[in-house]
């Protein structure tokens, strides 16, 4: 009975789901094998068998499935393996590039035109055949990423082609291709560059609604904020359960575009658009930064998001330091400061201890 309806129930899965299984039964294997050591549990011979070659069949289907690692040593090499896509997906992007600047002068401009487009399409093409036959999906995010690559190209050469003045609204284009790709390819990379080009736009925007030149849109880090709330509840809003990590993609990716402003104010006070002293300004983003990491650590902990909890805990920890080198660093005798930070750090370490206990004694007593 449990053989003929399991298949069923495992077309449902995706990658990431059929990979967690498969650690699952590895991890199985290894703690049984243990407790049969140490005499604790003995499986029979039938029984053990059974188990042995249901998981062998299991782990047989998923690996034809989803290409997935059923030890590892599979699991090493598929790291190495993403590696290599990427570094390979950079080369070959750079090879296009290079390419096109060595003999770009020689071409005419309808010939420059039919190049750009072609390599933008041609990519993309190939990406989509690629996919029906890459299992493991390596070669497919290699051939997404240069895809990506010449569709950016592709605007950029043809706006020098026609002199088009720069503007922003290639950002949305790129940003555009780049979920596009990232949704249809189950690609994080291509989502963090999408969002990138969200967030430019976006600052970009603000900032020429306040009568900056849109590449200006660093001078006003406070333009950023919008960004990372918006991009923070995405997940709440939109299921993201399909797509592996995506949701901690956002969450994360929306707090460093939070915290990295809020640090770049808290020392340098002039970019800001409040109408304070400089020393002012820089008190009061050091305080709002601990505030809000405190609050995101406090978050993520309810919410069992451990992105969250580490980004806010190494932001907080960072906002201290900072204040403790201004503050400190030149009237304290350097062995003392580094005392006192060697003494926050001991202080760090037993706040976060007792938070992992809290977390674990709610998680026994919870339904």
């Amino acid at each position: 009975m449990t053989s003929t309806t399991a298949p069923g129930k495992r077309m449902h899965l995706n990658k990431t789901e059929a990979q967690a299984r498969a650690d699952d039964i590895q991890v199985f294997r290894r703690e049984l094998a243990r407790l049969s050591e140490e005499g604790v549990l003995t499986l029979g011979g039938n029984v053990r068998a059974s188990i042995t070659a249901h998981h062998d069949r299991l782990l047989g289907e998923l690996e034809r499935s989803f290409d997935i690692d059923r030890d590892r040593r599979a699991s090493q090499l598929s790291l190495g393996m993403r590696i290599a896509s990427f570094l390979g997906a950079l080369a070959l992007a750079a090879a296009i590039v290079t390419l096109f600047q060595k003999f770009w002068g020689l071409l005419s401009t309808p010939v420059q035109v039919i190049t750009l487009v072609g390599a933008a399409l041609g990519s993309l093409l190939l990406t989509e055949v690629v996919r029906r036959f890459d299992r493991s999906a390596y070669f497919c995010k290699l051939a997404a990423l240069v895809a990506f690559a010449c569709f950016v190209l592709n605007l950029s050469m043809l706006g020098q082609i026609f002199n088009i003045t720069p503007s922003d609204k290639a950002l949305l284009a790129w940003a555009a291709l780049a979920l596009l790709l990232a949704y249809r390819f189950n690609l994080r990379l291509l989502l963090v560059a999408g969002l990138c080009c969200i967030a430019a736009f976006i600052a970009a925007r603000m900032g020429t609604w306040n009568g900056m030149y849109w590449l200006d849109l660093g001078k006003r880090p406070e333009n950023f904020f919008p960004v990372a709330l918006t991009l923070f509840v995405v997940p709440s809003l939109l299921d993201q359960r399909r797509y592996a990590g995506f949701a901690a993609t956002y969450r994360l990716f929306a707090l460093l575009v939070l915290f990295l402003p809020m640090l770049v104010l808290a020392n340098w006070g002039s970019g800001s658009y409040l109408d304070w002293a400089v020393s002012h300004i820089e008190n009061f983003y050091q305080i709002l930064g601990f505030f809000c990491a405190a609050g995101v650590i406090a978050l993520g902990v309810g919410k069992g998001w451990n992105e969250v909890v580490n980004c806010g805990a190494v932001f907080f920890v960072v906002f201290l330091y900072t204040k403790f080198y201004d503050w400190c660093w030149d009237w304290m005798p350097k062995y003392l400061f580094f005392l006192v930070i060697a003494m926050s750090a001991v202080v760090f370490l037993l706040v976060f201890q007792r938070l992992r206990r809290l977390g674990l004694s709610s998680r026994e007593v919870g339904p």
